[in-house]
C-alpha cells in the first residue's frame, strides 16, 4: 500500500536519476508517445504515496521532464535539419532570382533597342506620309513632267523608281522593326515574370529558413529549461532523503501493527467461526488497476518497501463492497492507510483470511457488524498517503499480505 508505493515512487526517482545522465534510443521512443509523460506521472503518484509532499512533487517534475526531454531534444535536432534545408534552399532561390534579373536586364535591353529601332523607321516613315501629304506625288509628276527628251525622262523615271524603292524600304524596315520590338517586348515580359517569381521563391524561402531557425531556438531553450527543471527536482528529492526515510520507516512500523493486530485476532479465535467457504472474492470496486502487490527496491534512497495489495483507480465516492461475508474486525483511521477497513471471513488453509480496504472517504460499517458478500462497506476516496481516488485492496493470511489478483476474479470484473 503506501509504504510499498513510497518506495516504488523512490524507485522512479531513481530512474529518472539514471535518465539524468543520458537518454537512451529506448528513452527516446517513448518520448515519442504523446501520453507517456502523463502515464509516468501517474506511476510516480502511486509509487510515493508514502513519501513526503517535497518528494512526491519533485517526483513528478522528475518524470514529467525526463518523459519530455526527449522529445525536445528530437525537436532540436530537426529544427536544426530544417534550418540548415531551409538556408540552403534560400541561397539557391537567391542566385537564381538574381540570374533571373540579370537575364531581364540583358533582355530588356534588347527590348530597349528594338524600341529605339521603331522610333527611328516610324519618324522616317512619317516624313514620307508627311511629304506625300504635302504633294509629294505631285512634285514627282512635275519631275516627269519637265523632261527634254526621251532619255531624259528615262533618268528622271529612274530617279522617281530609286526615290520610292527607298520609301518602301523605310516602310518595310518599319514593319520589321516593329515584328522585332513586340518578340522582344514578350521575352522582356517573360523574363520579368521569371525574375519576379524566383524573388518570391527566395522571400518564400528566407521566411521558411527563419521561421526554422526561431522553432530551432524555442527547442532549445525547452531543451534547457527540462534540464534545469530535473536539476532543480534533483536537488529537491535530494533534500527530502532523510525525511522520506523516516516515513518509510513509520510506514514498516504501521505494517508490522496491522500484522500483530491481525495476528492476535486470528490467535483469539475471532471473526467468523469456520473455514472460508466464498470461492472466489468479488471485486470490491469497479475501476482499472493502478498498482500491483510486491516488494519493490528503490534504488534512489537505496530501500526495499513492500505495496501489501493492490490499487484500484475508481471516482471519489463509489462504491465498495465487501469481497465476501464476514465480520469486521477493524474500521477507522490508520495512519498512511488512511480510512481502513479489515472483514474477516473465517480460515483458509489453517489461518484466518481477511480483507482489508484503505483509504476510504466514508466508512459505513463497525467493528464486530456482520457483512454479506457484495455489500456497500465504504466509498472510494483518497485518504491516508494518497495522491488521487483510489481503493487500496489486501488480502491477510493471520495478518500477513499476500497477493490479492490470487483470489480476484482473473479479469478483474
Amino acid at each position: 500500500m503506501g509504504a510499498h508505493r513510497r518506495h516504488i515512487a523512490l524507485s522512479i526517482i531513481c530512474a529518472v536519476t539514471v535518465v539524468l545522465t543520458g537518454a537512451g534510443p529506448a528513452a527516446a521512443d517513448r518520448g515519442d508517445d504523446p501520453h507517456h509523460a502523463g502515464r509516468a506521472v501517474e506511476r510516480a503518484e502511486a509509487i510515493l504515496e508514502d513519501a513526503t509532499e517535497l518528494a512526491q512533487q519533485a517526483a513528478r517534475q522528475l518524470e514529467s521532464a525526463t518523459a519530455a526531454l526527449p522529445v525536445a531534444q528530437a525537436k532540436v535536432a530537426a529544427s536544426k535539419g530544417l534550418v540548415a534545408a531551409g538556408r540552403a534552399q534560400a541561397n539557391t532561390a537567391r542566385r537564381n532570382a538574381l540570374k533571373a534579373r540579370t537575364a531581364y536586364g540583358g533582355v530588356a535591353v534588347k527590348f530597349g533597342q528594338a524600341q529605339a529601332k521603331v522610333a527611328v523607321a516610324r519618324e522616317r516613315v512619317g516624313q514620307i506620309a508627311a511629304a506625300t501629304y504635302m504633294g509629294g506625288n505631285f512634285a514627282r509628276i512635275n519631275v516627269l513632267v519637265a523632261a527634254t527628251d526621251p532619255q531624259d525622262m528615262m533618268d528622271r523615271l529612274g530617279l522617281v523608281a530609286q526615290v520610292m524603292q527607298k520609301q518602301n524600304d523605310d516602310v518595310d524596315l518599319l514593319t520589321a522593326a516593329r515584328r522585332v520590338a513586340r518578340t522582344e517586348q514578350d521575352r522582356a515580359g517573360l523574363a520579368k515574370r521569371v525574375a519576379e517569381n524566383a524573388e518570391r521563391v527566395a522571400r518564400e524561402r528566407l521566411a521558411t529558413a527563419q521561421a526554422a531557425e526561431a522553432a530551432a531556438e524555442q527547442a532549445r531553450a525547452a531543451v534547457l529549461k527540462l534540464t534545469a527543471g530535473r536539476a532543480r527536482a534533483l536537488d529537491l528529492a535530494n533534500s527530502q532523503r532523510w525525511a522520506v526515510l523516516a516515513k518509510y520507516e513509520a510506514a514498516k512500523a504501521e505494517e508490522a501493527r496491522i500484522r500483530g493486530a491481525l495476528s492476535a485476532y486470528a490467535a483469539k479465535g475471532g471473526g467468523v467461526g469456520g473455514p472460508y467457504v466464498g470461492g472466489s472474492l468479488l471485486m470490491p470496486v469497479h475501476g482499472w488497476k493502478s498498482s500491483d502487490f510486491g516488494e519493490r527496491y528503490d534504488p534512489y534512497y537505496r530501500v526495499w518497501q513492500l505495496h501489501a495489495g493492490a490499487d484500484f483507480a475508481a471516482g471519489g465516492g463509489d462504491s465498495i463492497r465487501a469481497a465476501a461475508g464476514g465480520q469486521v474486525i477493524r474500521a477507522g483511521w490508520n495512519g498512511g492507510y488512511g480510512n481502513y477497513t479489515c472483514v474477516s471471513h473465517g480460515e483458509f488453509d489453517g489461518k484466518d483470511f481477511s480483507t482489508c480496504y484503505g483509504h476510504q472517504s466514508k466508512i459505513l460499517v463497525y467493528v464486530g457488524e456482520y457483512v454479506t458478500r457484495g455489500e456497500v462497506i465504504g466509498r472510494v476516496g483518497t485518504t491516508g498517503a494518497s495522491t488521487g481516488n483510489h481503493l487500496h485492496f489486501e488480502t491477510r493470511f493471520n495478518g500477513i499480505p499476500k497477493n490479492p489478483l490470487q483470489y480476484l476474479p482473473s479479469c478483474l470484473c
